[in-house]
């Protein structure tokens, strides 16, 4: 483009002299005039901006180093902003042309202290001979009143020089309705720290510092500041204020809040009110418009975290590994070995030694069956029609993670959300650093206060809103805190979205008392603890987050903390990712929990959560660990690919595990421990550390003025409890258990535990192992499918019921059965080696079972097992063969066998199961849901809190996931 003869780059050399009227002028001549001026906002705009003495660079302070993305457009922002103390005048409301005559006074503009001129020597002097809307201008010096200097007419009060060269010893007392001080530095007097106060007018401060002193604004008055310094100290207070501006602030080295915002906003509006909320809207669209890009890179960068090859975790378990390589702990499983291969490990952890089925015993059968030299040619029946079949169709995961929703997503879906984010009353913190200090933002009593694109860094805590106060927090850094980033306490409320909360000492959100927030989309990771803690009655919607890398629990729920968790993606912590203890609550569902170094959930000492529909996937350890005097509802979720155990419980817990799918984890499917309470366990060094730990944390908390009245609330009930139905008994149910590492389930306990209506398909080890169940252990209607050693093992005095169950082409034996108890109605058919076994001292009940087994005895009764074997019903494999069905000890005398029927088959076609039908029976799968929980089941209060963490193997507990 060319404008008259001169080429374009001429042009911009000689309109990079223009000052700024002119270039104004020049934009009115023609299109091409006007492209030629906005052209220069690299040159000729960026130095008006940067020259203007009433503002700085307009990313100061947080990022002075980044250029804007117009210098035009800041500027333009500025002007507008600066003239906002100008719009008081009377409305004409009589005449919509009438402005057009009206005449405007001249402004005056009064010196003080200078050299010649006829200047005036003291600001109060000069004040009292100004009129209103008058200029004063203060010549480079100090100035110093001995008396509180009291604003009677609107006045603009400005410092020449550069910023530091004039500086006001003075309290001003505003009662006018409007002011202005620009480019001054505030010192407190000898006789009030407060520099600046208003209680009904509005005050603008553009380009000032303050030092040692405090500004006070008390509604319905209200206060404009930009480009200010709060340092050494300095603090701003505001008392019921409708609104309040602060832009581009830097607060630095309080040893109290920066900011306090206390009490409800006024219902009474000054003037200025409205021409305020228009200016922060359209920051708050300036904002949200320039920070979207920043955000989804910031999403970007945090989710591609767990794959790149820097990271930590790069070496992900995936579904497609289970077929090539063994496990190595330290190599991160590389090793390449056969796909049917068991895991390292797995032949000391499966089941224990004394109750496997060793190599010696069932070679002794096999000799017995090579008698006819018939391995593969008995006839089979047909099972697949059992009432488990749905969960064999869906044992595998969908690997597809649900995406996080965007702020504007949620906020469509939530319109409490939306009302709160939409909301501009309070005071308005925008664009400010506040570092090295004592507090950031305090909220209390009813206070109001928005928080958009602030920068937190350094300070003992960012933000603490008690007492009912509510605020929006948006798209904000906290970082570096010496204590937890926000603090929530006493009801208080609020959005806070789209921030990045990190490196900090304690938590990076603590929420408790009441608080009730709505935490969206932000990324919290990093932190020295937890990433959010909720606690003493605390709540809140936790929801669409990236919670990673923290040091303690991604989320900590305790002492009755019931928040709602929901949507996030919680990974790569160097702890659990959910951990719900000391008789915390809440919802958790519909996370992505993977990566963590812990269990991905972890429930202990009375925690009693819902955990449904979640994705537990990829941990380093377990993937929900149910501790000591857990609870809680574990109803849906996927838990896959863990080093550890699908689901580790101990049996002192209480959790109903429903319709669950755990598969493809490296070791157990599912584990339920029994350890007992001993004093030492209390004393040893992993729970002596962490009591130090938990006990600094406290007094971090008295330090902060807090009581721990919480603790008082550790025994409440509320309406959560009453609307559970309280167990007695463990349960699992209607769970599909999977092509895991080692045992389906494995049980070693000390208390009941009932096992309902679950598939155990194709694990590497036994399908269901009980080696220790002082109580009785019932299972009942599961289907122990294609395992890969016993379908059903039960050790020595062990008391079971299996009663009702499919147990279906399994490696070795169907049923091994040592211990006490009945095997009623199950149908035990297709297993390799043999059908039931009972043997050693067992005193067992076997009655109306169908039974085949593919070679061996149907049913087998060696050594002096007691009991009676009693109408069961035998399907003969192959129809030559001359072996009896059911074999017994002769010489065992406590075992009576009676009215047990043998079926031949009379031709070559395939058999079937009928009248009835295969065994597990379930007629409407879809019926198993958590309003269908026995009702005979209860749960008892636990009201002393006592913890014990012990180390070593997983005979005693968790290898990994000794916790909190």
């Amino acid at each position: 483009m060319e404008v008259g003869d001169l080429t374009v780059e001429l042009w911009r050399l000689i309109l990079a002299y223009l000052p700024l009227p002119d270039l104004g002028r020049c934009c009115l001549v023609c299109r091409a005039w006007r492209e030629l001026i906005l052209s220069l906002d690299s040159t000729r705009w960026r130095q008006l901006c940067l020259g203007c003495p009433e503002c700085r660079h307009p990313n100061w302070p947080r990022r002075p180093h980044l250029p804007p993305a117009s210098w035009r457009e800041a500027l333009r922002q500025h002007a507008l902003a600066s003239r906002t103390w100008t719009q008081n005048g009377s409305d004409l409301h009589s005449s919509a042309c009438l402005h057009l005559f009206r005449r405007r006074k001249d402004r005056r503009v009064w010196h003080v202290a200078t050299v010649a001129g006829g200047g005036y020597e003291s600001l109060r002097g000069a004040l009292a001979v100004a009129g209103p809307y008058d200029k004063v201008v203060l010549h480079p010096g100090v100035y110093e009143e001995q008396v509180e200097v009291a604003l009677k007419v609107p006045v603009e009060i400005v410092g020449m020089g550069k910023l530091g060269d004039v500086s006001l010893l003075v309290s001003f007392d505003q009662q006018c309705p409007t002011a202005r001080l620009c480019n001054v530095v505030f010192m407190p007097a000898w006789f009030s720290p407060v520099v600046y106060k208003t209680s009904s007018g509005h005050v603008q401060l553009d380009n000032c510092n303050f030092e040692g002193c405090q500004l006070h604004i008390r509604g319905p008055g209200t206060c404009q500041a930009r480009f200010c310094s709060f340092a050494q100290g300095s603090s701003a207070h505001f008392l019921g204020v409708t609104i309040s501006l602060m832009d581009s602030c830097e607060f630095s080295g309080g040893d109290s809040a920066s900011v306090t915002v206390e009490g409800p906003p006024v219902s009474e509006r000054n003037w200025a009110f409205k021409h305020l909320v228009a200016l922060a809207k359209t920051f708050t669209m300036m904002t949200s418009i320039g920070s979207t890009e920043m955000s989804n890179q910031g999403r970007k960068d945090s989710v591609s975290t767990g794959s790149n090859g820097n990271s930590p975790f790069d070496g992900i378990n995936t579904m497609e590994d289970w077929s090539k390589p063994e496990v190595d702990w330290e190599t991160n499983w590389a090793k390449q070995k056969g796909g049917d291969s068991l895991l390292p490990g797995q032949d000391g952890t499966m089941i224990e030694e004394d109750s496997i089925e060793t190599s010696s015993e069932s070679s002794e059968e096999d000799d017995d069956d090579d008698l006819d030299g018939e391995k593969s040619t008995g006839l089979k029946l047909s099972y697949d029609q059992h009432g488990l079949a749905h969960l064999s169709m869906t044992d595998m995961p969908n690997y597809a993670f649900p995406t996080l929703l965007n702020l504007s997503a949620e906020l469509q879906k939530d319109a409490e959300a939306r009302d709160l984010a939409a909301s501009v009353q309070g005071c308005l913190l925008r664009r400010c650093l506040l570092r090295d200090g004592k507090g950031g933002v305090h909220l209390c009593n009813h206070a109001q206060a928005r928080l958009e694109a602030n920068m937190f860094r350094g300070l003992n805590y960012a933000v603490r809103c008690i007492q009912n106060a509510k605020m929006v927090m948006l798209r904000n850094e906290v970082c570096g805190c010496k204590a937890s980033g926000v603090f929530l306490r006493l009801s208080a409320q609020g959005l806070i979205a789209e921030n990045n909360i990190h490196s900090n000492g304690e938590a990076g959100l603590d929420i408790r008392k009441g608080a009730n927030p709505i935490i969206l989309c932000n990324r919290i990771h990093s932190g020295l603890r937890s990433g959010i803690v909720v606690l003493g009655n605390g709540r809140g919607s936790i929801r669409s987050n990236q919670i990673y890398g923290n040091k303690e629990a991604g989320v900590y729920i305790l002492f009755n903390g019931n928040p709602v968790v929901s949507g996030n993606h919680i990974f790569q912590g160097l702890a659990a990712g959910i951990a719900v203890n000391e008789n915390g609550r809440g919802l958790i569902t519909e996370n992505v929990i993977r990566q963590n170094q812990w269990g991905g959930a972890d429930i202990r000492r009375g925690g009693d959560p819902v955990l449904r529909n979640n994705f537990i996937c990829y941990g380093y350890s377990d993937g929900v660990v149910v501790g000591e005097r857990g609870r809680g509802l574990v109803e849906g979720n996927h838990i896959y690919g863990n080093r550890g155990c699908g689901v580790w419980v101990m049996s002192s817990s209480l959790p109903q595990l429903i319709g669950n799918h755990i598969s493809h984890n490296r070791m157990y499917g599912l584990a339920v421990f029994c350890r007992k309470d001993t004093e030492s366990a209390v004393n040893r060094e992993g729970y002596r550390a962490l009591q130090d730990r938990d006990r600094g944390e406290r007094d971090n908390f008295n330090e902060e003025g807090e009581l721990m009245a919480w603790e008082s609330d550790i025994d409440s009930e509320d309406e959560r409890f009453s609307s559970r139905r309280p167990i007695t008994v463990a349960l699992v149910e209607n769970n599909c258990i999977s092509q895991n590492g080692a045992v389906g389930v494995f049980v070693k306990s000390s208390e009941p535990l009932n096992v309902v209506s679950n598939m155990v398909k194709s694990n590497r080890g036994a399908g269901v192992c009980v080696i220790q169940s002082a109580q009785l252990t019932r299972l009942v209607g599961n289907c122990v499918l294609c395992n890969g050693w016993t379908g059903v093992s039960v050790d020595r005095e062990c008391r079971v019921e299996l009663r009702g169950n499919g147990v279906y082409g399994n490696t070795c034996h169907g049923v091994c059965f040592r211990g006490d108890g009945l095997i009623v109605e199950n149908d035990v058919v297709d297993n390799t080696t043999g059908g039931i076994r009972v043997m050693d001292n067992a005193d067992v009940k076997v009655l109306r079972n169908r039974v085949q087994a593919v070679r061996g005895y149907g049913i087998s009764v060696k050594q002096l097992a007691r009991g009676v074997v009693q109408e069961n019903l035998v399907y003969q494999s192959r129809p030559t063969t001359t072996k009896t069905p059911i074999r017994t000890n002769a010489q065992n005398l406590e075992c009576v066998v009676l009215n047990n029927s043998l079926l031949t088959p009379r031709s070559q076609a395939l058999w079937a199961l009928e009248n009835p039908p295969a065994r597990p029976h379930n007629s409407n799968p879809s019926s198993v849901t958590p309003s269908t929980i026995p009702a005979h089941l209860a749960l008892t209060m636990t009201n002393r809190i006592t913890a014990s963490v012990e180390s070593g193997c997983h005979n005693n507990g968790s290898i990994f996931c000794s916790i909190l």
